[in-house]
């Protein structure tokens, strides 16, 4: 009975093994698809801020509305126009 107990120990233990180490392998394939560095942080290019030619509220570049040349922080600014001076 005792051998049998130690036999399924060690059976189960082969496989969580080989389980962690596919999840590893699965991980680190990931990480490379994403453009991941080797410790585990996202490669992130710095964004442009720019100003509302409505308000003058900074805004990064991803979060604002574009009209031509103009830049707004919101649809709301891009509708009233640039600010009078």
């Amino acid at each position: 009975m005792r051998n049998l107990l130690i036999l399924i120990l060690v059976v189960a233990g082969i496989w969580w093994v080989q389980r962690a180490i596919a999840r590893a392998k699965e991980r680190a394939a990931e990480a490379g698809r994403t453009g991941r560095k080797k410790g585990g942080r996202a490669v992130a290019s710095p964004e442009r801020i720019i100003e509302c030619a409505h308000c003058g509220l900074n805004v990064p570049e991803s979060e604002g509305v574009r009209d031509g040349d103009r830049f707004y922080c919101s649809d709301a600014h891009r509708i009233a126009g640039p600010r009078a001076d």
